[in-house]
Parts: structure tokens; C-alpha cells; sequence
């Protein structure tokens, strides 16, 4: 899978490090940057990132900053990208399998390096389960594209 990567200033060594873990589990990985730990704006590599992935040059995106927060925020005004902010392994295979997550941004200030690359490893393997869950992520995309309402067919499809 093509995964591309990007940080702040603040996430800069533990992009590093995840780059190296999903290079290993057999991911092609291009680092969107930055190239050092001066300070930078983090939505300028949020939109590295997620421009690719909304056109499909790559698959997933991975953003790291302080909280992972202000990278997500930005990612999710990409029209396709399903931004994540994940903080432990539930949230990172919920956000694959009900949510198709296609970025996961993560906390380098609050996630120890076992936790992170825990996260990362468990939201690169887990599929999105489809299902009752498509029909949901379609409603996301008609809000997205302005085709749709929140509440529109509501009662006729509440199922779990």
C-alpha cells in the first residue's frame, strides 16, 4: 500500500520512526515532509498529505503533531479524506472498520512509541468491515458533496 507521512516540527521524530516501521511491514512510504525539527504550520503538511490522498495518488495518510488535532481538523476538509484521530488501538480499528478511516493522525506529545506504532500497525491491517457501515459512509459523502442531510432517511435505516 502507498502511505504517505507527514509531521509538525513537534512530530518530526516520531515520523521518523513510523516511516521506518511501516516501510518494514512492507508499505511504500513517501515523507511529505518536513525535513527537520525547525517549526513549521502544520496544516501546509496536513494538505500534503491529504490532497494525495483525495486524488489517489496515494492510499492512506498518516499526520503527526502536538495532539494530533489541528492535523485532522485539516485533513477533513479534503473532500474524500476520512480523518482519524486516534489515541489507542480501539479507536484506530473502529476508525478502519466502521469508518474507512483513510488518514490517522496521532499525538506525538501524548502517545509513547509503543502506543504509536501499536496504532499505527493495527490501523494499516484492519479492513473496513462494509456492510450497514457503507450505507453511513455514503450519508458522510452526500453531506461532503451537499447532495444530502444528516437526517434524511433516519428512521427507515437505524439499524446497529
Amino acid at each position: 500500500m502507498k502511505i504517505g507521512i507527514a509531521s509538525d516540527h513537534r512530530g518530526f521524530l516520531m515520523k521518523g520512526r513510523l516511516i521506518e516501521l511501516a516501510k518494514s511491514l512492507g508499505h511504500d512510504v513517501e515523507d511529505c515532509g518536513p525535513q527537520s525539527t525547525e517549526s513549521v504550520d502544520y496544516p501546509d503538511y496536513a494538505a500534503r498529505v491529504s490532497s494525495s490522498v483525495a486524488s489517489g495518488e496515494i492510499e492512506r495518510g498518516v499526520l503527526i503533531c502536538g495532539t494530533g488535532i489541528g492535523m485532522c481538523i485539516t485533513a477533513n476538509k479534503f473532500a474524500g479524506v476520512r480523518a482519524a484521530n486516534c489515541n489507542d488501538s480501539v479507536t484506530a480499528e473502529f476508525s478502519r472498520l466502521h469508518n474507512d478511516a483513510n488518514v490517522v493522525c496521532l499525538s506525538a506529545d501524548q502517545l509513547s512509541d509503543q502506543l504509536a506504532d501499536q496504532i499505527l500497525r493495527i490501523w494499516l491491517k484492519t479492513e473496513f468491515e462494509s456492510g450497514r457501515h457503507a450505507r453511513r459512509l455514503q450519508k458522510i459523502t452526500d453531506i461532503e458533496i451537499g447532495a444530502g442531510t444528516p437526517l434524511a432517511g433516519t428512521e427507515s435505516n437505524a439499524e446497529s
